[in-house]
């Protein structure tokens, strides 16, 4: 009965993970950004890097704090907890700093960064459309993927 119950709970560990959408990093579809890696969308996502090759300024955009898909892109990209990130925002402020902006969806991200040529921002892989492209794939485990990474789509 233990091994059971042990083997019950690996598969549905196994599924919770299956379960949990690939994060893309988008930016517009025309948009020429150079191959960037994790740490150059955290930097983007702290304010450290703030200009595209191009000279113009980056608008990362964030979902809201209670969004899990956030809390994963916080911690897997961002690789500080939402708390963390809360009093790093805070410090920053003191230094005349501000946060990415919050959209309410990723809906709402979509449109943002679609219609904004220096914007970049995240969502659920089959979220997107073909209107921005994804420059950074990160997994279920926060393992980075590259962007022409196949995911199936159709669960």
């Amino acid at each position: 009965m233990r091994l059971f119950l042990l083997v019950l709970l690996a598969a549905v560990a196994v599924f919770a993970q299956a379960a949990e959408p690939v994060i893309a990093v988008i930016v517009p579809a025309d948009r020429q950004a150079a191959s960037l890696d994790l740490d150059d969308v955290s930097l983007i996502y702290k304010r450290k890097k703030l200009l595209w090759p191009d000279g113009r300024r980056i608008e990362p955009v964030n979902l809201p704090a209670d969004h899990p898909l956030r809390r994963r892109f916080t911690e897997s990209v961002l690789r500080l907890t939402p708390e963390a990130m809360e009093g790093y925002w805070n410090e920053q402020y003191f230094h005349g700093v501000r946060p990415p902006h919050v959209l309410a969806s990723e809906a709402a991200v979509l449109r943002f960064v679609a219609a904004t040529g220096n914007a970049m921002g995240y969502l659920a892989y089959c979220a997107m459309d073909e209107r921005v492209r994804a420059v950074v794939l990160v997994d279920a485990e926060g393992r980075l993927l590259p962007p022409d990474t196949p995911v199936d789509c159709s669960r």
